[in-house]
């Protein structure tokens, strides 16, 4: 995985079926659905995991750092003030690849606690040496579906924001079931998130951008934060319990000599 473009493989299916939507609702929030095939490559879901090996470099990071910072989808809940060592706010940033924002938003919110969530081994790895390179302390990797840790490690509000940044479009419209922010997804995290918690969604994709607006217009808990959804950032902007800001990565400038408009959603879940 290569930068946030590899945000896009943790929401990829593994095969040509399209997938069930793992979460549905029915008025009273979101409840989960059982899971078919393995916890870590589930036949059905919603990312597709790319094997590779590590690099022996990568080995000896994750076998020192792993254990420290890292865990795989359990159905246990999370306790994140015990494994960060501190009670902090909690953000997850959904398919977090190689890590390039991740570690540059962490350190710029050395306040919040953050967790990534990816599944291929090789980009949580190089992030892992980030972390232990940069010696980052706020940052904890999960290593599995992010609508199964959604579904049964993360509490109801407990939220303070959810980050997904170029998740993969899907373009073609017989595979647009296959989308990560459908709406029983986006109502899952919102049903995760504290009031005033924060769900940030950008996309470089336009007919994606289209989809995502809609979804999260009809969605009744969030409100708009910035123009794209409604909002006026600059109401918000200093009050959001956090920040608006995303680094641009390779794969974003990449976007942006191809001409290609990124469009950012900024919600708030209503207080």
């Amino acid at each position: 995985m290569l930068d946030n473009r590899d945000v896009n493989d943790a929401v990829r299916p593994a095969d040509p079926t399209p997938p069930a939507s793992s979460s549905t609702t029915d008025g009273t929030g979101p409840r989960t659905r059982p899971r078919t095939g393995s916890r870590l490559y589930p036949r059905v879901t919603s990312f597709r995991s790319r094997r590779g090996a590590l690099t022996p470099n990568q080995q000896k990071s994750w076998d020192r750092t792993w254990p420290l910072i890292g865990r795989e989808v359990a159905d246990e809940p999370l306790d994140a003030d015990t494994w960060f060592g501190r009670p902090a706010p909690l953000v997850i940033e959904i398919g977090c690849g190689t890590g390039t924002a991740t570690a540059e938003m962490a350190q710029a919110e050395p306040h919040l606690n953050l967790i990534g969530i990816e599944v291929y081994q090789p980009g949580l790895a190089q992030l892992v040496q980030r972390i232990e390179r940069d010696e980052i302390g706020n940052i904890r990797l999960l290593r599995g579906d992010a609508v199964d840790v959604l579904e049964n490690m993360i509490a109801p509000g407990s939220l303070t924001g959810v980050r997904v940044f170029f998740p993969d479009p899907w373009p073609k419209a017989r595979h647009h079931k296959r989308r990560l922010l459908q709406p029983a997804t986006v109502a899952l995290i919102a049903d995760r998130l504290r009031p005033g918690g924060v769900l940030h969604v950008a996309t470089d994709h336009a007919d994606y951008a289209e989809h995502i607006a809609a979804v999260g217009a009809e969605e009744p808990l969030l409100v708009g934060l910035n123009e794209t959804t409604g909002g006026v950032s600059a109401q918000h902007r200093e009050s959001a319990p956090i920040g608006f800001e995303r680094p641009v990565t390779k794969f974003e400038s990449k976007a942006h000599r191809a001409g290609s408009a990124i469009n950012e959603f900024i919600w708030g879940k209503i207080e």
